[in-house]
């Protein structure tokens, strides 16, 4: 038996708006584009995705799983980020070399210390 990890699903208000939020943070495509839900991967061939799928309701807590994603530069990536509409969150790290941002909806991912050279 083998498992592929096809995609990542995350619950959205406006699936179009948060999905092309993420497509530009990472440089992703679009692979599918409805009323309620929203497809991007890192190419239209390659697996895992993420899907943004339509709910009505608002996120209200901590998100029990995010991403991590590790940049060549973090300060740099954060100050990116921060442009296209992310906001820094404070969950109680406390002082650590990951920062934790928010996307658009609110749903908290960590920026890792930079990569080693």
């Amino acid at each position: 038996m083998t498992l592929e990890w096809e995609q990542t699903i995350v619950e959205a208000r406006d699936p179009g708006a948060l999905g092309s939020w993420w497509r530009e943070a990472l440089g992703w495509v679009v692979v599918n584009q409805e009323p309620d839900e929203f497809e991007i991967r890192p190419a239209a061939d390659r697996l895992p995705g993420l899907l943004f799928v339509l709910v009505p309701e608002q996120k209200t807590i901590k998100n029990r799983l995010h991403l991590d994603f590790r940049p060549d530069d973090r300060d740099a990536e954060v100050e990116r980020l921060l442009a296209l509409g992310a906001t820094r969150a404070d969950i109680g790290q406390g002082e650590q070399t990951w920062l934790v941002l928010r996307d658009p909806e609110g749903n908290e991912f960590c920026v890792l210390g930079s990569r080693a050279l």
